[in-house]
């Protein structure tokens, strides 16, 4: 009858549940498939050394269909009831809580603290072979500190990528990479626990760090040497890659120096703590063809990247507060390549403190960067050379609007400098580094690597600085003609050099809130270890008149008031 009223049958319940584990397998086989040959399938069939002793089912160790944990999909295990350390850094703009989603369930078995046979389906614990329980210590069991690890379970919003300026806008991913229905970042950003097709459950391969650049977009990143080189490990020393099986700096990328899992060093995942570290295991000659490791750890004059740890901050002044000097100071790991002009490419993308003693992001000139820490940060050492004038801000120094000053900032103001060793002329300008650098570097005619790591000079002078008569060698007839300035009076008498240039000159400048033209022209600024005034009481004197030509002082025994040069 109620065929004739057309009216059908309702199918039979057997036939609905047959259906639906067709539907279910045509899913899940697929995955099963891709499961069965990783470390995920935990069964007696795995083919790794953490698995079971007998059960010989593999998607029961997260899955379950029925009476199974509140949280999708269809999970087979407790949450861990862990209190986990998020990531944190000074300067994150997402601050990770504890983990949620699809993270929290990965960190069941990932936090070491559940076994990795409980699960809910099962009246007794799933027995796993050479007595495992939980996972295994090593890269797998990432403990409860997660902060060193990425930060997952934040809402990567478009705020948040604006804010950074160097995150991809979550509109974008869209592909592999996803966030989550609830906009957040979860393991499952990176890792698929049912592909490891890519190596390490990865959504996609990591070669050049193109997952990484999925989300992190750094600026000067393009153009970087770190992006670029070709250059691969001599197999000497320390393997600069021991998480990786890539072979070439390009390849690593940002693995080069930084870790997403259990990194040595927690502020911005890095492979180790001690920064320098980062940067030593492929800047010691094995990987990079300058051997500048060895600068810091066999020159007695450096600039002491290992007195500190944890010290450097991106988010720190850019006038340093605290003392201290890490590589990341001087080099922009994102930024560095190989061009050259007023300003390195090593020095490329740097922060810096200009003239006027403000912020400039970044640096145009190799002088501001400098600044950061030799110019208006606290705690200056004295200078070397004790003088009349006392001054260690080196801003204050070289400015164009001294009575004199070497010609860093700009060119001096003298028209006449006959000492000059061509191309100099009197409009050109030098750099710090023109002095300060490797004693066995390309400026002093070595083949080491260049810069002011270290030298075996004091003051990191890249030649010495003579405390006596002044040699050929000496750092100041690298610019000046030693035969033009020792006939040209008054350096034209032999008392007149027996205490080396620093007896008069100030290499760097002098003030002028504290020297004037008339007697600081031409960085007169006498050293009073080797000068000594005339006269004694309020009627001493103590000076070079640069207008009148005369002097002022007891030098080389003898007494000078008055005497005319």
């Amino acid at each position: 009858m109620k065929h004739r009223l057309g009216l059908t049958r309702r199918p039979r319940p057997r036939l609905v549940l047959l259906a639906a584990l067709a539907a279910i397998l045509l899913t899940v086989t697929p995955l099963f498939a891709g499961i069965a040959t990783t470390k995920h399938n935990l069964s007696v069939s795995g083919p790794g050394t953490t698995k079971a002793v007998a059960e010989t089912q593999t998607c029961v160790f997260c899955h379950a269909p029925h009476n199974t944990s509140p949280a999708a999909p269809l999970w087979n295990r407790s949450n861990p009831g862990g209190n986990y350390t998020p990531y944190s850094s000074s300067t994150s703009l997402s601050h990770p809580g504890q983990p949620t989603g699809a993270s929290l369930i990965c960190l069941s078995c990932h936090d070491g603290t559940i076994a990795l046979g409980d699960v809910l389906s099962r009246g007794s614990r799933i027995g796993m072979a050479a007595g495992v329980t939980t996972m295994p210590a090593g890269n797998s069991n990432l403990g409860t500190d997660l902060s060193n690890d990425h930060p997952v379970s934040f809402a990567y919003t478009s705020n948040l990528a604006t804010a950074r300026g160097e995150l991809a806008n979550p509109a974008t991913l869209t592909g592999r990479v996803k966030l989550d229905a609830s906009g957040q970042l979860q393991c499952t950003s990176c890792h698929d626990p049912h592909d490891d097709s890519n190596g390490k459950f990865l959504v996609v391969p990591n070669q050049a760090s193109a997952l990484c650049q999925t989300c992190h977009l750094k600026n000067y990143w393009g153009a970087s040497d770190h992006k670029l080189s070709a250059k691969t490990w001599n197999g000497a020393g320390t393997n600069p890659w021991p998480h990786t099986n890539l072979t070439t700096v390009a390849a690593n990328a940002c693995e080069n120096c930084h870790r997403p899992h259990l990194a040595g060093g927690k502020e911005g995942l890095q492979n180790y703590a001690a920064e320098e570290n980062n940067c030593y295991t492929c800047h010691n000659g094995n990987v990079a063809a300058k051997n500048i490791q060895s600068e810091f750890t066999s020159k007695i004059s450096i600039h002491p990247v290992a007195t500190n740890t944890g010290v450097h901050s991106l988010a720190e002044s850019a006038v340093v507060q605290t003392r201290h000097v890490e590589c990341a100071d001087c080099h922009n790991p994102h930024a560095v390549n190989a061009a050259t002009g007023t300003l390195s490419g090593s020095l490329a993308g740097v922060r810096g403190v200009n003239s006027g003693g403000n912020e400039v992001k970044p640096a145009t000139f190799e002088y501001q960067i400098c600044f950061r820490c030799h110019a208006d940060s606290s705690g200056q050492p004295a200078p070397r050379t004790a003088r009349k004038i006392v001054q260690s801000n080196t801003r204050l120094e070289f400015a164009t609007t001294n009575p004199s000053f070497h010609p860093i900032e700009g060119p001096g103001k003298s028209t006449k400098v006959p000492s000059l060793i061509a191309p100099l002329t009197t409009a050109s300008t030098i750099k710090c580094s023109d002095c300060h650098n490797n004693n066995a570097g390309p400026g002093a005619g070595g083949t080491g690597p260049a810069g002011p790591h270290g030298s075996t000079n004091p003051a990191l002078l890249e030649r010495p600085y003579a405390t006596g008569a002044p040699t050929a060698g000496d750092i100041c007839y690298k610019c000046h003609s030693q035969s033009v300035v020792t006939r040209e009076p008054p350096h034209n008498r032999t008392e007149h050099l027996r205490y080396g240039c620093k007896a008069c000159h100030d290499p760097h400048g002098i003030s002028s809130t504290q020297g004037t033209a008339q007697y600081n022209s031409r960085l007169i600024n006498l050293s009073t270890t080797d000068n000594k005034p005339v006269g004694t009481g309020a009627a001493a004197k103590l000076y070079v008149d640069t207008v009148a030509r005369t002097c002022y002082l007891n030098c080389h025994g003898e007494s000078h008031s008055g005497r005319s040069y």
